[in-house]
């Protein structure tokens, strides 16, 4: 059956997100994808393509095109400016070399926008150990990142990145697969938005005024993961991860994801998905609103840095194609992915309120923001 065929495989690579057994090339493949964002003031679509294909036995070759086209501006950027587009243009190319049981694999990512431009390398290793039922993977990333500001031609920063990880995946049955992994990253820079501005208390009509971020120049963070698939006996599977993060900046937060997977029929396969991710503790220096000017060496009014959470649904659907309708291979899939994702902050407040005619509202008193989005993938497979 073609979807019994490949169901273990797109669990591995999309759910899991490493392979299953480091001595296996991937899968020759191209997709198109079209991606849609829609939410908080903000819409972000384009186009994506990705060809991947390998030499031989022992090489495999990847190249990957992603445009955001942005269009809007969020709630803690609209206070303080007036809405705007870019467009950000991103371009990876990778390759994967196998070595009896080892895999090497290295990438070069090159990210550009008319005030940011980032490069990024990447170097993983992967051995397979017991008889090919557990997989060490070790990776590393570093990245240089220059920030521009428009309007202002004098304004040029630089923001570092590290990143490093190190996981397990363990077959533990022929039904389950656990995976563990810890991540650390270090940044060091200009690390804040250069268009964002913290407010205070003051004695203007509103009761605040503004000024610039200051964010530290320095931030670590820690992450660990564990992640399973099990394979129910009715051609579906279900997939948990539980995610745990940490970072200098005083930031915690916690991710819970339940996924479940059907095929049906010949040709489909169906997905449903929940995920709550919870930022139980802000930044030290955030504050919705701060008592007065520079009150702190530090200063933050990102909403992505305060207490928040994010409850997530999501619905997929893959359609696999006969061969008669498919083209370049006998082997095409038709995929459609749709996430709702609902936001609600804690602590950071709509101050858009106080641009409505006749607003009496006090400053520090506004209603607390929330807001959703929609996501969307629509992307043709092509398996070589």
């Amino acid at each position: 059956m073609v979807v019994t065929k490949y169901l273990l495989l797109l669990l591995c690579l999309l759910s899991l997100g490493s392979k299953l057994s480091a001595a296996v090339l991937p899968y020759d493949r191209a997709d198109i994808m079209y991606h849609g964002y829609s939410g908080g003031g903000v819409s972000i679509d384009g186009p994506s393509i990705l060809i991947r294909k390998s030499i031989a036995d022992t090489v495999s070759l990847s190249a990957n095109y992603y445009v955001d086209m942005i269009s809007g501006a969020s709630i803690d950027v609209e206070a303080t400016a007036s809405a705007y587009s870019e467009e950000r243009n991103e371009y990876t190319l990778a390759g994967d070399y196998l070595i009896d049981k080892t895999m090497l694999s290295l990438s070069y990512t090159n990210s550009d926008e008319d005030d940011y431009q980032a490069q990024t390398l990447g170097f993983n290793i992967s051995q397979d150990f017991f008889g090919d039922l557990s997989t060490l993977s070790l990776k590393a990333t570093a990245g240089t990142d220059t920030v521009l500001k428009n309007g202002d031609e004098e304004f040029e920063d630089e923001a570092l990145h590290r990143r490093y990880g190190i996981s397990w995946t363990q077959i533990l049955t022929q039904k389950l697969i656990v995976a563990a992994s810890i991540e650390t990253v270090s940044d060091e820079g200009f690390l804040n938005n250069p268009y964002r501005s913290v407010r205070f208390r003051d004695d203007s009509a509103k009761g605040f005024g503004y000024e610039s971020e200051l964010y530290p120049r320095t931030r670590n963070s820690d992450a660990f993961s564990v992640r399973g698939i099990y394979h129910l006996p009715y051609r579906a599977s279900i997939k948990a991860e539980f995610r745990n993060y940490q970072d200098s900046w005083g930031v915690k937060a916690n991710n819970y994801e339940l996924r479940y997977t059907h095929a049906y029929a010949e040709n489909w396969l169906f997905e449903v998905k929940v995920r709550s991710y919870q930022q139980a503790s802000g930044a030290d220096f955030y504050s919705d609103l701060f008592e007065y000017a520079q009150e702190k060496n530090f200063r933050a009014r990102d909403k992505e840095l305060s207490q928040y959470t994010n409850n997530t649904f999501g619905l997929g659907v893959t359609y696999f194609m006969p061969p008669a309708w498919s083209v370049l291979s006998d082997k095409n899939s038709i995929n459609l992915y749709w996430d709702r994702m609902s936001f609600d902050y804690d602590n950071f407040r709509n101050v858009l309120v106080h641009d409505e005619e006749g607003s009496s509202v006090a400053a520090g008193e506004e209603s607390l923001y929330q807001f959703d989005a929609d996501v969307i993938r629509l992307y043709w497979s092509v398996w070589f």
